[in-house]
């Protein structure tokens, strides 16, 4: 604020030259400083800023009419007119323009000649010219704002004179000051307009058709004055043939000035009016808008075009619009339509719907114009596409009549499309991508169907606004009509059988048609619940569609399905129309339905009565789920989702017998029932085959029993005794054959019967998911815990097949994200406290007993979601101790022993299927529990077997930074905790670096992690504990964590450790590395270290070679590599041996320092003794000496073996190795063989003279 001082009085300052004393400026600035604000806040952007700053100022101003504020608020706002900002210039405009029309005896001519007087364009500078002008023009809108300027002459004389002069500079103001001349004389009395003509307006009709200003105030001057500009100009034709170029331009001019308002400029409406009066509408409307504007190919004057049509509807006759509706400019309308598309493109479609639904609300009681424009419209065609969208909001306010007339035309359109009265066009992409022959009128027709169709089916919302029921069900017949059927022979029953096609309907057509069928089948039954009240029996619109089928299914001579009916389907069809019929056969279950409905609206006035007079009869809750389980017993989606809707409007009333029921189709003794009669199956095959076995043995020793019993004869088996014997096997073995097949279909009965029996346990989960879902708060809810979890029991267990996977993921779903992620749960569990809590005992024991980790996490997040429910309890305030309702309501005393036998439990077993992370969840949903248990937790990060030191660590580690549990403790009780951890902490790192086992290492990473936590909370929180113990602990321990002691794997040990030391105070030495780096420096000679090659191999992986046989003393007595003390070799000196050892490497003598490549091949010492005698004359004839890079003390290679840097090329010695390298090259790689190739065509040019 006392930024602004300087600027506050210095502004006044200027004014008061003329004006009071600055004695009394001074006392107006030390008087309010609220007021000087209000200046302030009006040139602010926000409007809202600015008209609460000027209605406090003009309030300010009327309770002191006489006083100096307003003077200076009258100097002050004309002075910001000429502010350099913009956007501030309109803010004082509007502020004085309120100002003068607050108090008027305020003189116009006073404040127009301060406003000269402050801006003077004739003493201003150049640089201030432009706001200046602008201060000028704004000062004269606002006495115009004012609307005291048309009733004070003299000043609107002198506003007109300025505004005159103002236009003059054009290149500021471009057409403004010409603009408010016409607005400010469009509001003046026709007398005042007449004596003022003269002034403003030229008589000169070049002049008028100049600019649009001029021409728009000689139209405004024609209605209200034309005899007054009849006398100054004469009779002026503005339609002649000479005229109308002129008018083309002055309205393209136009058109670019409103480009960035996207309005109607003012003249075009005027000239447009005029036509109209004087009977020249097609002449205008044909040349200037048509063939001259149009024509242009200039998007404004294109968009000026399309508001003039649509302005020009409500003032056009029903002969007058097929002019506009069927020419060129409706054709340009549509194919902007369809060009539009990209997102930053300008789109005129939402401006056309406002014009077309201005008309029609202002029409309605014209229904036939309506109906021109709609249809009109509609018959703007892309290639037979109608460019409207099928879903149309100003259809809606067509009046009844018009949209029955509009909705005859499209059925006639569908049956016979007159594609002649079509106003079609082609883009001219269209134009240039396609063939014509391939675009005849049977696609035309295709495309303008299928909208039609469309526009039929989104037409129902408007109809049923307009409660046309008969109009609906006649769309609905007619789509359905054409959908299924086709007729064969017509007949006056069946109104649709009379309606002919000019074009087949293809079949592809029909596609749509159904689709759009379905469409409106879901709008009615949605929208639109019973037919209305003169209908006798109340039917649902879909009865009245299937009663129309059927009529249509019974005149088989008149009519035929496109796909016609089988016999099941023709009997399930009678059996559905039967079934509706009679519905007290099929719809007896609805009956009960509504009967349960009806005692459940007046249950509660009659509760008392109903129970004294029938105490036998069940609630009406249960009778409804029996009846909805019934309803989930049939295989049928619809039933699914009519028992899934009604239940979620009863579950509010659910009892607990009435859950119960739902809950014993889920109960685990159907499991154990199904295991049942699996065994007894078993044992009735076991007993089954052992019976037939005896049968069998019995039968067969009857037969042959007389056999035996004369065994000791000679006499042969008769043939009656054959016969009786084939009869007996026969008999057995079809016995035989009946019971496997009984046993089979047995088996396949009782399949069936589990796949139902599971089906029908996932439609009742619909029930469980919409209590859940609908009523979490219901205390019913927590009766399903324990039940769901024994169905994701046993499905885990035995979830083989598809249906029982289904069945886990679908309860699994229900009992995470429904049940225990839930927003809302119960808040009042009334006196059942006690059992909740025994509850959660009961589950968090079975998840310690469970045999996986993913199963026993379901327990205890079901555990948790009761700790959430204790927890939120409002009933805990009156029953729980103090202790408890501190703790948040929870009973510590009970819950504690829970958790910790359960944690105690995890942390000394070691297969526990309890996890870390379940842990880590208790302690964050409830710190005070976690308080609670950190002491069991302590106690296990020491000891002698530790068999879960590392998970007491991480459980500490991750719960001690969290801020609940901070929370929890008091700032002593705080630090004593962390002393005590320190303590355990200290005594583990005694035994650092000694880990041999992973498991160790995996202890000694944990402990120092939960070390590293311990000091950063030390340090942020500042405590008071001693650190010294820790720190002469870990010094002790800095010699066994020596990089070189150590693997490489113990990196991240190391890490820990130095980041505790630099908690500590102690910094991580960096000298040792770089010695490491700079000891084969000092070893190395100068030239070795130069001459250094990477991937050599050391000398101690090297394999040991024995020497050559004669040329070992000439080796070391000739040593080639210069000494430690000698000097390395300049390159110079290094050109000049090469030059010098040029001759000898023509004979024979090696050069080179590395091997030749096909030495260097892993088969070259694997060579044959036939190789290695034919190398032997080579090696005898050419001198053979050690490579000059190799060091005196090396050992020389094999005496059998050729050395790796020979390259003989001599005719004694080439001709044995060229066979040895051939052979070798015949068994090595590509690359090999490609050089041996090369190698011998050297060769051959070599031994050519």
């Amino acid at each position: 604020m006392e930024s602004r001082v300087p600027a506050e009085s210095a502004s006044p300052g200027g004014a008061a030259t003329s004006g009071p004393r600055p004695a009394d400026r001074e006392g107006l600035l030390q008087q309010s400083r609220e007021f000087l604000d209000f200046f302030w806040d009006i040139a602010k952007p926000e409007q809202e800023t600015r008209l609460e700053a000027t209605e406090k100022l003009l309030a300010y101003l009327r309770a002191r009419p006489q006083g100096p504020e307003r003077k200076y608020a009258l100097k002050r706002l004309i002075t910001g007119l000429g502010v350099g900002r913009e956007t501030a210039r309109p803010c004082y405009s509007l502020a004085l323009a309120q100002l003068l029309q607050s108090f008027e005896d305020i003189p116009l001519c006073s404040v127009l000649q301060q406003i000269q007087e402050k801006h003077d364009l004739q003493k201003v500078k150049k640089a201030m010219m432009r706001p200046a002008l602008f201060a000028n023009l704004f000062g004269v809108l606002a006495l115009f704002q004012s609307g005291r300027l048309v009733k004070d002459s003299e000043a609107l004389l002198k506003s007109v004179k300025l505004l005159q002069n103002l236009a003059q500079h054009h290149n500021h103001l471009q057409e403004q000051p010409q603009k408010a001349l016409v607005d400010i004389l469009s509001e003046v009395p026709a007398a005042t307009l007449q004596a003022i003509l003269p002034k403003v307006l030229k008589a000169d009709l070049n002049s008028v058709l100049g600019s649009p200003e001029h021409l728009e105030l000689f139209l405004l001057a024609q209605q209200k004055v034309p005899e007054k500009l009849k006398e100054l100009i004469g009779p002026v034709n503005l339609f002649s043939d000479e005229n109308i170029p002129r008018l083309v331009n002055v309205l393209k001019t136009a058109a670019a000035s409103v480009k960035k308002e996207r309005k109607l400029p003012a003249v075009a409406l005027d000239l447009l009016r005029l036509s109209l009066r004087e009977g020249k509408f097609p002449r205008f409307w044909k040349e200037v808008v048509e063939q001259g504007l149009l024509k242009k190919q200039f998007w404004p004057a294109s968009y000026l075009c399309f508001r003039l049509l649509g302005a020009a509807l409500p003032l056009l006759s029903e002969e007058q619009l097929p002019l506009v509706m069927q020419g060129d400019l409706i054709r340009h309308f549509g194919e902007h339509m369809v060009t539009a598309k990209l997102p930053k493109q300008f789109k005129f479609a939402p401006e056309m719907n406002e014009y077309v639904g201005a008309f029609l609300e202002g029409c309605r009681d014209d229904p036939e114009r309506q109906l021109a424009v709609v249809v009109a419209f509609t018959r703007i065609t892309n290639q037979g596409l109608p460019v409207l969208p099928t879903f149309w909001r100003v259809v809606r306010s067509l009046s009844p009549h018009a949209l029955k007339g509009y909705v005859a035309w499209l059925q006639t359109t569908f049956l016979r499309p007159d594609l002649d009265s079509l106003v079609d066009f082609s883009t001219s992409n269209q134009k240039k991508a396609q063939d014509a022959s391939l675009h005849g009128p049977e696609r035309a027709v295709f495309r303008l169907r299928k909208w039609v169709i469309l526009r039929l089916v989104s037409t129902v919302d408007a109809l049923h606004a307009e409660k046309e029921d008969d109009l609906i069900e006649e769309v609905a017949r007619f789509c359905f009509f054409h959908s299924f059927f086709e007729t064969k022979k017509p007949t006056s029953q069946i109104p649709e059988t009379e309606q002919q096609f000019s074009f087949p309907l293809e079949s592809r057509t029909r596609e749509v048609v159904s689709s759009a069928f379905f469409s409106l089948l879901q709008t009615v039954s949605t929208q639109f619940r019973l037919a209305p009240a003169r209908t006798p029996d109340g039917q649902p619109w879909t009865h009245r569609l299937v009663q129309f089928a059927d009529l249509l299914l019974s005149h088989s001579r008149n009519v035929t399905p496109l796909t016609p009916f089988t016999t099941q389907q023709r009997q399930a069809w009678d059996r559905a129309q039967g079934a509706a019929e009679s519905p007290a056969e099929s719809c007896e279950l609805l009956a009960d339905i509504q009967t349960c409905i009806q005692k459940s609206l007046g249950e509660k006035p009659r509760r008392t009565r109903s129970k004294a007079a029938t105490p036998q009869e069940p609630p009406w809750v249960e009778v409804l789920v029996e009846i909805l389980l019934a309803l989930l017993a049939q295989p049928s989606h619809l039933m699914r989702q009519v028992a899934r809707t009604v239940f979620s409007h009863v579950c509010v009333h659910l009892t607990p017998r009435a859950l119960q029921l739902i809950l014993d189709v889920l109960n685990p003794e159907k499991s154990a029932d199904e295991d049942n009669v699996v065994v007894t199956d078993d044992s009735e095959k076991q007993s089954e085959s052992g019976e037939v076995r005896a049968r069998r043995g019995g039968r067969v020793d009857m037969g042959w029993g007389t056999v035996d019993g004369e065994d000791d004869g000679d006499e042969e088996l008769g043939d009656e005794a054959m016969m009786a014997l084939d009869q007996n096997l026969a008999s057995l073995f079809a016995e035989q054959k009946l019971r496997i097949q009984a046993r089979r279909d047995e088996k396949n009965k009782l399949r069936k019967e589990k796949v139902l029996r599971r089906d029908f346990q996932i439609r009742v989960l619909d029930l469980i998911e919409v209590l859940v879902t609908k009523q979490p708060e219901n205390p019913l809810v927590l009766e399903l815990l324990e039940p769901l979890l024994d169905v994701i029991r046993r499905s885990m267990r035995t979830s083989s097949s598809k249906q029982e996977q289904d069945l886990l993921h679908k309860t699994a779903r229900i009992f995470t994200h429904h049940l225990c992620r839930s927003r809302h749960y119960c808040h009042d569990v009334g006196r059942g406290l006690g059992a909740l809590y025994a509850q959660v005992e009961r589950l968090v024991q079975q998840a310690g007993r469970q045999a996986d980790a993913s199963l026993s996490l379901y327990y205890f997040n079901a555990a948790l979601y009761l700790l959430r429910v204790l927890k939120g309890n409002s009933t805990a305030a009156t029953l729980l101790s103090p202790v408890a309702q501190a703790s948040g309501g929870l009973d510590l005393s009970l819950v504690t022993p829970i958790f910790s036998s359960a944690l105690t439990s995890f942390l000394t077993k070691r297969n526990s299927p309890l996890t870390v992370p379940m842990f880590l969840s208790l302690f964050s949903r409830h710190p005070v529990l976690c308080k609670s248990l950190l002491p069991v937790v302590i106690q296990h990060v020491t000891g002698q077997a530790r068999p879960r030191h590392q998970v007491a660590c991480v459980l500490l580690q991750k719960a001690l930074p969290t801020r609940e549990l901070r929370l929890c403790f008091e700032d002593p009780e705080w630090e004593q905790l962390v002393s005590q951890i320190l303590v355990k902490v200290t005594e583990n790192l005694r035994t650092l670096g000694e880990a041999q086992s992973k498991s160790e290492q995996q202890q000694e990473l944990s402990s120092l992690g939960l070390l590293n936590t311990l000091l950063r909370t030390i340090h942020q929180e500042k405590l008071t504990v001693d650190l010294t113990g820790v720190l002469g602990v870990l010094q002790s321990q800095q010699q066994r964590l020596q990089p070189g002691g150590r693997s490489a794997s113990c990196s991240r040990l190391c890490n820990l450790y130095w980041q505790a030391m630099k908690a500590l105070g102690v910094q991580r030495p960096k000298s040792e590395k770089k010695e490491a780096r700079e000891v084969p420096k000092v070893t190395q000679s100068p030239l070795s270290a130069k001459r250094k090659k990477k991937g050599f191999l050391p000398e101690t992986k090297k394999r040991k070679k024995r020497k050559l046989e004669g040329a070992a003393p000439a080796e070391e007595a000739k040593p080639t590599a210069p000494g430690g003390d000698q000097p390395p070799s300049t390159g110079k000196r290094r050109r000049r041996k090469r030059k010098a050892q040029g001759p000898t490497q023509a004979n024979g003598t090696p050069a080179t320092k590395r091997p030749a490549p096909e030495a260097m091949t892993p088969s070259a010492p694997a060579k044959t003794p036939k190789l290695q005698e034919k190398q032997q004359p080579s090696q005898v004839n050419g001198a053979r000496a050690a490579s000059p890079a190799a060091p005196a003390g090396r050992k020389q290679p094999q005496k059998d073996l050729p050395e790796k840097g020979v390259s003989g090329k001599s005719p004694q010695s080439a001709l044995p190795r060229k066979k040895a390298r051939l052979s070798l090259a015949s068994r090595s790689p590509t690359l090999l063989q490609s050089g041996a190739k090369r190698k011998k065509a050297s060769l051959k040019k070599a031994r050519k003279p």
